[in-house]
């Protein structure tokens, strides 16, 4: 007659066992198998434990038997399992994975899994099998720009500071235009939603006027304020700042995160700073529109409130822009920089590698919100 082998538990093993018995987060099968064996150091027998937990007998004399052999990293993870060898021969694996990065199909700018399965003699499905094993994507594409500004890092090194530890008694914006906000009025009705029909809206459209749209983003609680003008010059700017001046109580400083127009350093702007030494300007580098968080708030704006709908006026552009805000503030929420500035310009230094190299190795593009 077998008999099943005892338990003894160790304090340190035991309180292991409890804790991940009754982890609400630890995956199913170690619960059970911590059950198990707790079952198992009180003197249960394998049919009893069995019937308890509602498992076979045989599955509580294997969990029982592992864990006696390795105690508590034998339950942790499933015994290695002999799976089948690879079909895909290792020499054809490597074609596939330079033909894909180094060259490209005569005519065309990317490869297809079929186009490459024609050229290298292979299936289709052994191409895309490659490709996902080795993460590779032909069919897509990103967009980057590096700016070239000389003072790149330093104002690179100044905003992402001013996102990450913003001073104290100070409230930070990030400040941008939004230019020519067009009212487009749809030619004909928008087909509403239906059950295996999403809603439509016709190509053709009459413009009825611009407005152009300034807006600070609030970096510490996510709040927004906004001011319509017809132009977008440093008089148009100059009134936006004194929205500002009053908006922000006196006994806080003010610092804007805002881009290099030329609106933004005109001598009637640095004669109106100099009158109020509580604002500060930290300039993002040329052409780094991603780094003013702000951009982030108008693209909301446009997916959520324009894009899909139809204004037969200037005025009813501005209602609609003006109910958004009025919609989001009260449930606005900051919007959190995570990447440090060391983190940013180490991503942009394997751009600039790459681009003077061409060699992909040891390569991984930067995050989109980073360099689109």
């Amino acid at each position: 007659m077998r008999v099943s082998c005892s338990i003894v538990l160790a304090p340190e093993e035991r309180k292991q066992l409890e804790r991940w018995s009754r982890g609400r987060s630890t995956a199913q099968r170690l619960v059970l198998r911590s059950k198990i064996i707790l079952l198992a150091a009180n003197g249960k027998m394998n049919k009893e434990i069995a019937s308890e937990l509602g498992i076979n007998a045989i599955t509580a004399s294997r969990w029982r038997s592992r864990f006696a052999l390795l105690r508590v990293d034998g339950i942790k993870k499933d015994a290695p399992r002999p799976g089948r060898k690879p079909k895909i021969q290792a020499s054809i694996v490597k074609k596939i994975v330079d033909t894909t990065l180094n060259q490209k199909p005569q005519g065309e700018t990317q490869w297809t899994t079929r186009t490459l399965a024609e050229k290298l003699g292979v299936s289709h499905m052994t191409v895309w099998r490659v490709w996902r094993a080795h993460n590779l994507q032909p069919h897509r594409a990103r967009s980057f720009k590096l700016s070239k500004d000389p003072k790149f890092e330093e104002k690179l090194v100044d905003v992402v500071g001013l996102y990450m530890n913003p001073p104290q008694k100070a409230v930070v914006f990030s400040f941008d235009e939004k230019p020519q906000v067009q009212a487009l009025e749809r030619k004909q009705a928008i087909l509403p939603m239906q059950p295996n029909f999403p809603e439509a809206y016709p190509n053709d459209y009459k413009r009825n006027g611009t407005v152009d749209l300034f807006a600070a983003l609030n970096v510490l609680d996510g709040t927004v304020i906004t001011q319509f003008h017809n132009r977008h010059r440093h008089q148009e700017f100059l009134s936006f700042l004194r929205l500002l001046d009053k908006a922000v109580y006196r006994e806080f400083d003010v610092h804007v995160v805002l881009d290099n127009l030329t609106a933004h350093t005109d001598d009637a702007v640095k004669r109106w700073m100099s009158r109020h030494p509580r604002f500060h300007f930290h300039f993002t580098p040329t052409g780094s529109s991603w780094l003013n968080m702000v951009e982030s708030w108008l693209s909301n704006l446009t997916n959520k409130a324009l894009r899909r709908g139809s204004f037969e006026s200037v005025p009813a552009l501005k209602k609609a822009i003006e109910e958004y805000v009025k919609a989001y503030n009260p449930k606005a929420t900051p919007f959190v920089w995570t990447k440090d500035a060391d983190a940013i310009l180490q991503k942009i230094r394997k751009i600039q590698h790459l681009l003077v190299t061409g060699h992909y190795h040891d390569f991984w593009f930067c995050d989109a919100a980073f360099l689109a």
